[in-house]
Formats: C-alpha cells, sequence, structure tokens
C-alpha cells in the first residue's frame, strides 16, 4: 500500500503528504491472571470421516455403524497438532488441480444477483501519483455521513516536514470548526474513487480533522459502500 499521498487543499494547493494505517488499541486478553493462554489446532476428522465418504462406503444410513465401529476416527490423524497449512485448489469434482485456476471478475446488481462476468482489470494506484488527490469542496455533516456510509478502513495523513504541518493543520482546523467531513476523489473533476495499491479496492475517501492546542489529527475514513434504503421500502 501507498505511504503517503499527494492532494490538495481548499485553496487548490497541492503537497505530499505521509500516510499510515490507524493502529486499533489492544484487544483484552483471554485467560488468567499472569498466566498466558496458547491456541492450537487439532486434526477433527480425516478426507475417510466425511459425510460424503462415509455415506459411500456406508449406505445413508449409517449411524449404527458410527455407534458400534466408530468407522470416522483414523487413529493415525485424527487428534493430531496442526502446525502449518498450505492453500490448495479444487475443481468441481473436488480433484486437486495442478495450476491456478483462471480467475473472472464477477459484477453485481445491488439486490446480489449477477450482473456481469469479465476478465479481471489490472487497476494503477491514484493516490501518489502526479495528478493529486482532489479536495472537492462537498462537506458531509459527521452524524450525516456515519448513517449513510460503511466505513471500512482508517488511514492517518502525517506531515513530513514544517510545510507540511502548516498544511495539514489547517485542513483539520477547517474540518473541525464545521463539523464535518470532507470527500476526496481522484481524477481531474475528483469524482473518481481511491485506490491504494495496484489491483487493490476502490475506495471513497471522507478526511476527519481535530485539532488539540498546536496538534492535530487527520483521518482518511474509507468507505465501499453506501447505505441505502431497498427501492420497494415505502415510508410509512
Amino acid at each position: 500500500m501507498s505511504t503517503s499521498i499527494h492532494l490538495t487543499n481548499a485553496k487548490g494547493r497541492d503537497a505530499t503528504v505521509g500516510l499510515a494505517s490507524v493502529k486499533a488499541p489492544p484487544a483484552p486478553k483471554l485467560g488468567l491472571p499472569n498466566e498466558s493462554l496458547e491456541f492450537r489446532r487439532y486434526l477433527a476428522a480425516a478426507e475417510g470421516g466425511t459425510h460424503s465418504a462415509l455415506q459411500a462406503n456406508l449406505g445413508q444410513d449409517y449411524g449404527s455403524a458410527l455407534i458400534d465401529a466408530d468407522p470416522e476416527v483414523d487413529l493415525e490423524l485424527v487428534g493430531g497438532t496442526v502446525v502449518s497449512t498450505q492453500t490448495v485448489f479444487l475443481d468441481g469434482d473436488r480433484k486437486l488441480m495442478f495450476s491456478d485456476p483462471k480467475i473472472q471478475e464477477l459484477i453485481l446488481n445491488p439486490d446480489g444477483s449477477e450482473k456481469e462476468r469479465r476478465e479481471p482489470v489490472d487497476t494503477a494506484q491514484n493516490v501518489n501519483i502526479e495528478q493529486p488527490v482532489r479536495w472537492t469542496g462537498k462537506k458531509i455533516a459527521i452524524k450525516d455521513a456515519v448513517c449513510r456510509f460503511a466505513f471500512r478502513r482508517r488511514l492517518q495523513l502525517r506531515h513530513m516536514d514544517g510545510l507540511t504541518f502548516d498544511y495539514l493543520f489547517e485542513m483539520a482546523k477547517e474540518l473541525e470548526a464545521s463539523q464535518s467531513v470532507m470527500l476526496l476523489g481522484t481524477g481531474e473533476k475528483g469524482s473518481a474513487p481511491l485506490v491504494f495499491q495496484a489491483n487493490g479496492r476502490s475506495y471513497r475517501g471522507f478526511l476527519e480533522g481535530k485539532t488539540k492546542g498546536k496538534s492535530y489529527q487527520l483521518i482518511l475514513h474509507l468507505s465501499d459502500m453506501e447505505l441505502k434504503p431497498p427501492a420497494n421500502s415505502k415510508e410509512k
């Protein structure tokens, strides 16, 4: 992922600033006081103990066979510790594939139905190129934005020197005063989405700013889903 972003401010001046992921606070730890907890994985069943394999060998109703002889338990494998795993691909007949499958891009309609299948389209990152990310001037109140969009990620903008500190501080100060987020976009008119790495996911960017004394915080909230009521819903 790109570690910097080239963007404009409200006056149309552009600069390249740092970009970093926002670290989540540490989650509560499971276990007992002053004792560490270790997770392990164990093999619950081998290939011959699956429902389809047992059904093929013992018939449709094999419940009594499970009680009498435990045919689903492979004493050599079941209960063994799983240390590492490797991803493999299976075809429609559950046979091992020895070459990578051909990947297709699936386009869905808003209702979840399939719209189109096509060859994957290569997409370049566009947040740190010659053409800067645009400050569109479209502000959305924070209380409205959290109800309209589902936010997937958060990134923090950081200054690289004294000049970019002043540049970002003014942004944060303006956004904090309006209690709103600013829509950021790419392209000539700022209407295109943000892509942070090659063939990465496309996002809408919403910039939020806060200040405290001589310090600031600029958080870029990323969304790829707008929350809309179903088309057939009616207000009562």
